[in-house]
């Protein structure tokens, strides 16, 4: 039990460091939080300082969630069954990436980070997820309706394939996807007050000092 725990909390400590803000900071942005959107995930990077930075902190907010729970997949820890296990390790990343210790609890919406995570536990299901993604912002410009279905894809999924295909998915990620489904709308309920007001900004791939809403 104690390896399984400090497991997780690292996991959670790991979750929380804010690559954003220290990306920005090393491209000479003193502090994301107060430009663009004023959030630190790498969407603001992008609008804010352009896609070399952006795709740093894409990388390493994939990386955080991928790396620990890959990292613990190697553990020989008995406490816990593995699959309940890993999924505890990655739901601790993302929920450290969005209530970081570091930040005041206050940090982004663990989009790229649940990926990370969803990446090593179930890859075929996160490459339709991404594939989703990709569409609707090209489509629509908007990265948080993207954000939100591709966070729906995963439940919808792996719910196809337990029921339809007669896949043996596990019930312990098939749980983590229908949690990810009501997860990540959650953390977009400004950004659907605003789609529903009509005052939701678009994405631009081109830098802009002011940014947008994120």
């Amino acid at each position: 039990m104690v390896i399984a725990f400090a497991a997780i909390l690292a996991a959670y400590l790991i979750g929380a460091i804010p690559f954003g803000l220290l990306v920005a900071r090393l491209y000479g942005v003193g502090d994301i939080r107060r430009v663009g959107s004023k959030n630190i995930g790498a969407t603001n990077v992008l609008r804010v300082l352009g896609m070399k930075a952006a795709v740093w902190v894409y990388l390493f907010d994939i990386g955080k969630g991928a790396g620990v729970v890959w990292v613990a997949s190697r553990l020989g820890q008995e406490s816990l069954h593995a699959e309940l296990f890993l999924v505890l390790v990655g739901l601790a990343a993302i929920v450290g990436h969005v209530y970081p210790v570091y930040l005041g609890f206050r940090g982004g919406k663990g989009v790229a980070t649940m990926f990370g995570v969803l990446l090593v536990l179930l890859p075929v299901e996160t490459l339709i997820a991404a594939a989703v993604f990709l569409v609707i912002v090209l489509v629509t410009r908007y990265v948080s309706v993207a954000s939100i279905a591709a966070g729906l894809t995963f439940p919808v999924a792996v719910t196809t394939e337990r029921a339809l295909l007669d896949l043996s998915v596990s019930r312990v990620y098939w749980l983590l996807t229908v949690f990810i489904g009501v997860f990540v709308p959650l953390t977009h309920h400004r950004n659907i007050r605003r789609l529903l007001a009509g005052t939701e900004n678009r994405f631009s791939f081109s830098r802009s000092k002011e940014g947008s809403r994120g």
